[in-house]
């Protein structure tokens, strides 16, 4: 067996093992068998989408979403990685990206000949970012589809449902989306403001940094920001909080519930309800602490 021959067998071997074993719902062997299948073949972009939806069902979004991001950035129309990456980014609240993600994924899929799919995925995009483009955009493919009565005849359900899309009332413009992440601008933001022992300067410009860093799956360098904050605020709840999320993205989650029992002792002293809110919702990661189900019962 030659060498190419060799390492592709090792490559669909990983793939179907990673395929069993997330069927089966042991999800840490599947990440391990997605990612062998990815070191093996470092140019395909399955093994990344099958991580990617792995990590969704182990509620990690933000990684989801930069394996959705490294499987596009090898087939930049593969399907699978865009309706992941849509769903990714709409259940981490990033509505915009997640209708303009759904916008490629339509203009794919109506290049291979499924105009009812089509039809639904900028609806559904529609239904996430009101835009007078894409109102535009629905209405000229349903105008289309409507000339070729042959095409209509075999989406109609799809046709129905996108006229009353564009029959419904026209919501408000979404705001302009934020300008992308700088990851050297922001590191150099959170430098300059503990250089200059600025306390809340540190704090917001890390708090800032370590979302950017974390949304790109980039986990070192958001600790490595929250690190640097704790110089000045070393007390704060938010960023504790934040370093708790990190932790269990991680995957340490013991060192997380530590870090959230002790907070909450902090938080009975302040009487922060918001925050104590806030630390329930991360301590809810970690279901099988009994420490924490004490305190956010």
């Amino acid at each position: 067996m030659t060498e190419p021959t060799a390492l592709y067998e090792r490559y669909k071997d990983a793939l179907r093992r990673g395929h069993v074993a997330t069927q089966r719902g042991r999800l840490d062997e599947a990440l391990g068998a997605y990612g062998e299948a990815a070191r093996v073949a470092p140019d395909r972009a399955l093994p990344h989408v099958g991580i990617g939806q792995v990590l969704i069902r182990l509620g990690k979004p933000n990684e989801a979403n930069a394996a959705f991001g490294r499987a596009l950035e090898r087939a930049p129309d593969d399907e699978a990685a865009l309706r992941g990456r849509a769903d990714t980014l709409a259940r981490l609240g990033d509505r915009i990206r997640a209708a303009e993600t759904l916008d490629r994924l339509a203009a794919v899929v109506d290049a291979a000949g499924r105009r009812g799919e089509a039809l639904d995925l900028v609806g559904g995009a529609l239904d996430l970012a009101e835009s007078r483009s894409r109102r535009a955009a629905l209405q000229a493919m349903v105008d289309a589809t409507d000339l070729d009565p042959a095409l209509a005849a075999t989406v109609t359900d799809a046709l129905m449902r996108s006229r009353a899309r564009l029959a419904g009332p026209v919501g408000p413009e979404p705001p302009a989306p934020p300008p992308p992440f700088d990851p050297a601008a922001a590191m150099a933001a959170v430098e300059t403001a503990a250089a200059a022992r600025d306390a809340g300067a540190t704090l917001e410009a890390a708090l800032s940094a370590a979302g950017g860093f974390r949304a790109g799956g980039q986990l070192h360098a958001a600790l490595d920001v929250c690190y640097q904050a704790l110089a000045t605020n070393a007390a704060d709840p938010a960023l504790h909080i934040t370093l708790a999320e990190l932790y269990i993205d991680r995957g340490w989650r013991a060192v997380a519930a530590d870090k959230l029992v002790l907070l909450s002792k902090l938080i009975d002293l302040t009487t922060d309800g918001g925050t104590r809110d806030r630390l329930c919702q991360v301590a809810a990661r970690v279901p099988d602490d009994p420490r924490l189900e004490a305190i956010c019962a």
